[in-house]
């Protein structure tokens, strides 16, 4: 039996692209012979690090991104929704209690990203769908509480969010990413033999089909699948 090809998937809840990646890489796991892994990391240390600088502060990106993603997420099927003010979601709050959260959770399940892709898929409906809060312990207790987690679960990460573990974690992650030579999310990352190939944006899945041996066949590879 052929052994699975090991895809790395970087990403934030505050980047809408990364939903696009998020949710194409979770239905194409079960098509392609791969093993997907979530990697939450924080994408404003990525492009402090990198040096990069984001879409909303340059004034034409800006424009051609609030376009962009009206016509992608028809496209590849997501229900994204630019919130009514998103550079005060995405620059002024940002997502680091989020990630520290989402980082808190995958710390519980010990290997396992059941929870880890629920509470994300979450986090994004709130923030880039239903134009909701992410900051905030109630808000990001609520989105787990939809995602299917217990109260049990949600106490644990939300206390240990901001311990020095989880917060470690998250920094090792962010600093993971750029050491692959990240700029953005998302990221995708493939082994191939002991040399990681990176992939950046929710544009690059023919290439990375090609890469893999694998065939691109749409955003949803499977037509009977549920609307999200």
């Amino acid at each position: 039996m052929t052994s699975k090809k090991v895809i790395e998937l970087f990403y934030d809840v505050v980047s809408p692209y990364s939903w696009l990646g998020f949710e194409v890489m979770c239905r194409y796991r079960h098509v392609w012979n791969i093993e997907l892994k979530l990697c939450p990391a924080f994408l404003g240390g990525v492009m402090q690090g990198s040096g990069n600088k984001p879409p909303g502060v340059v004034p034409n990106k800006f424009m051609y991104m609030t376009k962009d993603l009206k016509r992608a997420a028809e496209y590849f099927d997501v229900p994204l929704q630019a919130p009514a003010d998103p550079f005060e979601v995405m620059f002024k709050k940002g997502s680091l209690s989020a990630m520290r959260f989402v980082t808190a959770v995958q710390e519980q399940e010990k290997g396992g990203d059941k929870l880890v892709e629920q509470v994300s898929r979450e986090l994004w409906r709130r923030i880039w769908s239903e134009d909701k809060d992410i900051t905030e312990a109630a808000s990001l207790a609520e989105a787990a509480k939809k995602a299917g987690l217990s109260d049990g679960v949600i106490k644990d990460a939300l206390e240990t969010a901001a311990s020095k573990e989880i917060k470690d974690k998250l920094k090792d992650a962010t600093q993971k990413a750029l050491d692959y030579g990240a700029f953005g999310f998302p990221l995708l990352v493939y082994h191939r033999n002991g040399s990681p190939e990176i992939f950046f944006g929710s544009d690059r899945f023919e290439l990375l089909a090609h890469c893999i041996g694998e065939k691109w066949l749409g955003p949803r590879p499977n037509n009977s699948a549920a609307k999200l």
